[in-house]
């Protein structure tokens, strides 16, 4: 009893040594935030104590209002000067405040540094909150793994895992590392890397992914990735590289703050001098003007226009499944006019199934199909994988093993089943003319549907056809026809014959098609399309799109594409939605809206409030509400695109 005692003693002590943790973390993650809110608070103080005329207590608290709200952006732009050896906003504001509290404005210097301390620690929340989209991610990955060696089971990291090691994953837990199921079935939750909700079975010879929940079945997994090639591994990449690429408008404006901060600060030097002998002002005017020039004339709100915006449109696209390698090709989503799809795999399921079934009036339709399943089932070739899986989904029978079986590579497949001899393949294969006669001519008709024909033939004939077709996916039709709606022209390249290109085309509702496409002549088609439209899109999965997607204005890759589509991808779609390219389009567009209304915003803001203190009609603390207040608003309508 007393040593249960001990054990939930340790157990509470652990508890509240972890949640002291939370707390520090927390306390660590919005510090710049505290800081800047305390800095207010102590602002309204040092303002009460100049009301109850101490002067000196006030202004000992201001200076320490100071100190506290304007550390981590003084520190910021000290620090970037020195290393870039170029001056920057933050130094702009540094002067601006010590030049107010000189002329004794210690209360409107101070609530320069707090604004602009607020409005800083805005702009690091919306960096924190992209962060935590690879922090979330990051928290789903085990760091062990149980490996099986001669029968034994041992612990190791996940990092110690090689290609072809075998891991047994119990139910409840994650898998650690990519591999192949070569022991076991279960139900495994992708959530996590594909976005859909409903589970799925896996058994033999089966893929899993790193970060996906085995739900109910002990499993033995063989690695076929080592742990930082991982799917999981490369999202996780695509998300860090995301928030360090800049688009071109951002980098524009950084080049631009440099030559602004020069020539503000050569401005705001005459402006100390030379309105005293050309306008007549006293000199604690001229110095006062020169003072409100330096806080309103500071491109604070300009610079907080973009980075922003862009970093919480790539973390709400990131929450969606669409994962942005970085702001400029978010941009150029927006002046897409046409994009070019890869059929298999990408409009399609990349999966021939079966569509259609013929037979021969005198036979039983579940007696055929044993025989062919039967048959099928010692092929790898994928349309007989594809037979079999059609026929064990409509009966519930066991297949017999053939005897005499034979695989003649390119035609067909031949065996005896229950003392009957079979043939399953092309007309050639089977006799072309009885196979053209068949059922009245029926297989040019299938076959002008885009569909590939599988002839049975038994001892008295053609027994029947199976036609089989990469099917459409459910969400094509729905993605191309938006696409259409917002004025984007579609179009398919596909290496597949003229008729399969046609039917696919007709069925998927993009407005043209090239068929007949080899990997190089994918990309001459690409060039032709971008003299016609300038900008044009490329979606695709496989290694023979790689080269398309590197030519492409911006490229977009199915999640469940090769490696090489995925690195070569400026864009990829992790729950291989094609609906979810025009949601990306919309927050493109909503983008670039708001960083404009942002852009002409600060500009007018900064060019009215410089007017008005030429005039003498703008004080300092308005100056400072002006600029500061600007710029948080800057800040706030670019987090709506959080949303």
């Amino acid at each position: 009893m007393h040593s249960q005692t001990k054990v939930i003693d340790k157990h509470s002590q652990l508890g509240v040594v972890v949640q002291e943790k939370n707390f520090l973390n927390k306390i660590k993650e919005h510090i710049e935030l505290i800081a800047a809110l305390f800095s207010g608070v102590l602002i309204v103080a040092a303002w009460i104590l100049g009301n109850l005329n101490k002067e000196s207590a006030s202004i000992a608290v201001f200076i320490l209002a100071y100190v506290i709200g304007g550390y981590a952006k003084s520190k910021e732009g000290i620090t970037k000067t020195f290393v870039e050896k170029e001056l920057n906003v933050e130094m702009l504001m540094i002067f601006a405040a010590i030049g107010s509290a000189i002329i004794g404005y210690w209360e409107e210097g101070a609530v320069l540094i707090f604004i602009f301390a607020l409005s800083g620690a805005l702009e690091t929340y919306t960096m924190n909150k992209s962060k935590k989209e690879i922090s979330s991610l990051m928290s789903l990955q085990p760091e062990e793994a149980l490996r099986i060696t001669n029968g034994y089971e041992e612990k190791v990291h996940v990092s110690q895992l090689n290609i072809g090691d075998q891991i047994l994953i119990k139910p409840g837990e994650r898998v650690p590392s990519d591999g192949i199921i070569v022991r076991g079935e279960t139900t495994i939750d992708e959530a996590a890397i594909t976005g859909e909700s409903i589970p799925v079975n896996k058994s033999m010879k089966d893929e899993v992914f790193a970060g996906t929940v085995n739900l109910n079945g002990s499993i033995v997994v063989e690695i076929t990735k080592k742990s930082d090639e991982t799917l999981f591994q490369k999202i996780i990449h695509l998300v860090q590289n995301a928030q360090s690429e800049k688009a071109p408008s951002q980098l524009f404006i950084e080049k631009f703050e440099g030559t602004y901060v020069k020539v503000v600060l050569i401005t705001v030097l005459f402006m100390m001098f030379l309105p005293h002998y050309l306008l007549g002002w006293s000199w604690q005017e001229t110095f006062y003007r020169a003072m409100i020039l330096l806080v309103v004339a500071s491109p604070c709100a300009l610079m907080a226009s973009i980075m922003p915006a862009t970093l919480a449109a790539i973390s709400n696209s990131a929450r969606r499944g669409i994962l942005v390698k970085g702001g400029v090709h978010l941009e150029n989503l927006t002046v897409l006019r046409a994009i070019a799809f890869d059929k298999t795999g990408t409009l399609t399921l990349g999966k021939p199934q079966v569509t259609d079934l013929v037979i021969r009036e005198d036979l039983n339709e579940e007696k055929l199909l044993q025989a062919v399943a039967s048959i099928e089932n010692h092929s790898n070739h994928p349309l007989a994988q594809a037979i079999v899986k059609y026929v064990k989904e409509k009966y519930d029978f066991s297949l017999v093993e053939p005897a005499q079986f034979k695989d003649v590579s390119g035609w067909g497949v031949e065996a005896n089943v229950l003392n009957k001899q079979w043939k399953i393949g092309k007309k050639d294969f089977v006799g072309r003319e009885e196979a053209e006669q068949f059922h009245d001519g029926i297989s040019k008709v299938l076959a002008s549907e885009g569909k590939t024909i599988v002839f049975i033939k038994d001892e008295q004939g053609i027994a029947g056809l199976l036609a089989l077709k990469d099917v459409v996916r459910d969400v094509t039709k729905e993605a191309i026809q938006t696409l259409h709606e917002q004025g984007i022209h579609t179009i398919m390249l596909t290496g597949d014959s003229k008729f399969t290109a046609q039917a696919i085309a007709k069925e998927s509702g993009v407005t043209e098609y090239i068929a007949e496409c080899l990997p190089e002549t994918k990309v001459e088609h690409l060039k032709k399309l971008k003299e016609r439209y300038k900008h044009v899109g490329m979606v695709g999965d496989g290694i023979n799109d790689a080269p398309a997607l590197a030519t492409a204005s911006v490229g977009i890759a199915m999640g469940e594409g090769s490696d090489v589509a995925l690195e070569t991808a400026d864009i990829v779609l992790m729950k291989n939605d094609l609906t979810k390219i025009a949601d990306a389009i919309k927050l493109s567009k909503r983008m670039t809206r708001i960083i404009k209304q942002n852009i002409i915003f600060s500009i007018s803001v900064i060019m009215l409030l410089i007017a008005s203190n030429f005039l003498q009609i703008l004080d300092l603390p308005f100056g400072v509400i002006g600029h500061e207040g600007s710029t948080l608003l800057v800040i706030l309508n670019g987090l709506r695109l959080l949303r």
